[in-house]
């Protein structure tokens, strides 16, 4: 609400300037690991669609990669889909695994990943994905394999029910 109001004066950008003058010259960790949760229940919150939320929400995540960039953290971990969440809705999860495969496709090309050597892994139990989906990772995978100056780590697929399974 806060965000909506300051945007609607315009304020918003001054207050994003604010912040980055704030972090910019501070400490900066090597590493940031970020959930990500809450997109369904900010969707239903405003009556929305479960998988809209997912939509938003990757959009907030690449805009936070942008500033990650930017500031230039080495290594950052998204937690993005776990394996309990395979117990949604059907389309709901069709509709995370179309999201995950267009941005991770948008990856491929994207010039910042190229231009910054950002080496993308993709960790969890992907055999569990879509064909199409695990081929977009390979894809990735390969594309940045020889990245060594920043690196993303994304969660699919992920539990930690799941690592001690497969750890034993």
């Amino acid at each position: 609400m806060l965000r909506s109001l300051l945007s609607a004066i315009g304020a918003y950008k001054i207050y994003e300037r604010w912040l980055w003058h704030q972090v910019k010259g501070g400490v900066k960790p090597e590493h940031i690991a970020v959930i990500l949760d809450g997109n369904r229940r900010w969707a239903s919150e405003k009556d929305l669609d479960p998988w809209y939320g997912h939509k938003e929400g990757a959009e907030k995540v690449e805009k936070l990669l942008e500033w990650c960039l930017k500031l230039n953290v080495k290594s950052i971990t998204l937690y993005a889909f776990s394996t309990e969440n395979f117990r949604r809705p059907r389309k709901e999860v069709e509709e995370i695994m179309r999201i995950a495969s267009e941005k991770l496709q948008k990856i491929i090309t994207d010039e910042r990943i190229h231009k910054n050597r950002v080496r993308v892994k993709v960790i969890g139990r992907t055999n569990l994905l879509p064909e199409n989906l695990q081929k977009i990772i390979a894809d990735v995978e390969r594309a940045t394999q020889n990245y060594d100056k920043h690196f993303l780590n994304i969660a699919f697929a992920y539990g930690g029910r799941a690592e001690i399974v497969d750890a034993a």
